[in-house]
């Protein structure tokens, strides 16, 4: 069994390059497909540099094509049994590759094909530097870089040289959640709990995450790939319609480390573009209460605590008492 490590990136070259460092070191070698979603930046040069050292397959796309699109590229240019998809601002610990394929190797032996999904963390000390290597700050953030110390900086910064030869200082730097803060932790440690203590919980695919997950890749190309109607929350939809057709969603020891930005990203509490397309996909009372579960997460909390939803048994649970109410079958969560 192979894997295939597909990593999409736009406009992101200083951190697609540590990315790329983190991919290099991999205890278990995969194939790896950078897919370049229309960049401007150096992303190119950066690419090639990488290639002189590991071989690298690139693909360019003139113009952005978006998250789901430029994974589904990826993913049919892919040769690997399995897909492991990473995002161009985010390492990979050095078992990365090795654990989400020992995961798929059990299964297969018990007759299973799996959703794996990884330990997503993040480095909050990169999120005013533009080049997390060199310190180099975001617009708009040099006086706020310019008053580190000399030592301060050089104890935020995240360099090749940490990669390669002291990767365990990275994970001691680092905390669960992709992005800083109590929110993005309780869901981390929600989600991650449900897998492992619920295996049979119905809403599982509400646990998927954006980077570091890993399909078969008959399944994800029998499943149509990622939706490209959707850039955000695009992994719960396909992974809503993988577990539908047999998949089991299930925990992986594989950690990630998400390189933090000021810019960029999205809150799917605010952005409630993808509201839409998924419910069409999918009218069912679960994808309409994510958005419950996610605020109840928030502090201060938004509506009454009575209201609240904590995890995805009690998310399964208001689906179903939801889908009773409406007469709409419900067997999905």
């Amino acid at each position: 069994m192979r894997g295939s490590v597909i990593v999409r990136s736009k406009d992101e070259a200083d951190r697609l390059r540590l990315t790329l460092a983190s991919l290099i070191q991999q205890t278990e070698k995969a194939e790896i497909i950078v897919v370049n979603d229309g960049s401007r930046d150096h992303t190119r040069a950066v690419i090639e540099e990488a290639a002189e050292n590991f071989s690298i397959i690139s693909i360019d796309n003139a113009e952005p094509l978006g998250r789901s699109a430029a994974a589904n590229v990826g993913a049919r240019r892919a040769s690997g049994d399995i897909l492991i998809f990473l995002d161009g601002d985010t390492l990979a610990a050095p078992n990365f590759v090795a654990a989400h394929l020992a995961t798929h190797r059990s299964a297969v032996r018990g007759g299973q094909r799996l959703v794996g999904r990884g330990e997503t963390y993040h480095l909050r000390c990169t999120r005013f530097f533009a080049d997390p290597e060199t310190g180099t700050p975001q617009p708009g953030h040099e006086a706020r870089v310019a008053c580190l110390k000399e030592a301060e900086l050089s104890r935020m910064r995240v360099t090749q040289n940490d990669i390669t030869e002291r990767f365990a200082t990275i994970d001691e730097r680092a905390s669960p959640g992709i992005y800083p803060g109590v929110g993005p932790r309780l869901l981390y440690e929600m989600e991650m709990n449900a897998l492992r203590a619920y295996p049979d919980c119905e809403v599982l695919w509400a646990a998927a995450s954006g980077a570091n997950q890993s399909v078969c890749r008959e399944a994800f190309l029998t499943a149509g790939g990622f939706d490209v109607l959707l850039t955000i929350n695009e992994h719960r939809e396909l992974a809503l319609r993988l577990c539908r057709a047999g998949l089991r969603m299930v925990p992986v020891s594989a950690r990630t480390y998400h390189l933090t930005h000021r810019t960029g990203w999205r809150d799917p509490l605010l952005d409630t573009s993808w509201e839409t397309f998924f419910y069409q996909a999918h009218p069912i009372p679960a994808v309409p209460l994510l958005s419950v579960l996610w605020s109840s997460l928030a502090d201060p909390v938004p509506f009454p605590t009575s209201c609240r939803i904590v995890s995805l048994p009690e998310l399964s649970a208001a689906a179903r008492r939801c889908g009773s109410t409406l007469g709409i079958e419900n067997g999905d969560g």
